[in-house]
């Protein structure tokens, strides 16, 4: 039995990880998918001064008072930088990283600089696609039904996480026990992106035949991968 840690992406909210969480625990394992700040069914506390930081703190706190360890730390999408500033702030407490189709920056890059095509569009504090954009391009791999329930709970995302540089102080230095998990068909962030993580960290290497969101297409599989080490 293992603790796994489930970070959702831009977006999303907790509830992405519902296939995912629901096998895990059926292995017997203990899993937390928590809603990040201003996420989710948290969106009405969404405001200014949520980055990648503050989440990754609320994160750790979750860790040491739950007494968390030996976690698998899994991030997907923007979360991946969300579970390297865990990981740095929680470096005894983590086992092991699994980056979903992530983006894992270097210190003062922003994800402008990664994702040179998002349609997200800025409404003040918040950013996100449109429902019409979600439908035809987020979820546009999804099966209708899977589709439809997506869109349903699809919110926006606090705006400081494109807008502020990420700050990093140990992680790239420090040696992890990680796996990288590609979805070719993803357009973002790309196979080169995800290649300078695996490289950088000498992590494992696994590839899916599906879009970025794979705990929605693939969820039998993505759990395997997650739970095999």
């Amino acid at each position: 039995m293992a603790d796994f840690v489930l970070i959702h992406g831009s977006y999303q909210g907790g509830w992405i990880w519902k296939e995912v969480a629901g096998r895990l625990r059926g292995s017997g394992h203990n899993v937390y998918a928590p809603s990040l700040d201003g996420c989710g069914e948290r969106q009405g506390a969404a405001r200014p001064g949520i980055t990648t930081e503050s989440h990754a703190d609320e994160v750790a706190r979750l860790l040491f008072y739950e007494d968390l360890h030996d976690v698998v730390l899994v991030g997907t999408s923007s979360g991946g930088m969300v579970a390297c500033r865990v990981a740095e702030l929680a470096r005894d407490r983590i086992a092991r990283l699994v980056f979903v189709d992530a983006l894992a920056l270097f210190p003062g890059e922003r994800i402008r600089d990664i994702v040179t095509r998002s349609t997200a569009q800025p409404h003040g504090i918040v950013s996100g696609p449109t429902r019409e954009d979600a439908e035809n391009r987020l979820f546009a791999d999804l099966d209708p039904k899977t589709r439809a329930w997506a869109l349903e709970r699809y919110t926006m995302h606090p705006a400081g996480i494109y807008e502020i540089p990420v700050k990093l102080d140990r992680f790239w230095d420090l040696p992890w026990q990680a796996k990288v998990i590609w979805c070719r068909r993803a357009q973002n962030p790309g196979e080169a992106h995800q290649r300078r993580t695996a490289e950088r960290l000498k992590a494992g290497w696994d590839e899916l035949d599906t879009g970025h969101y794979p705990m929605l297409s693939m969820p039998a599989e993505l759990t395997a991968l997650i739970a095999a080490g």
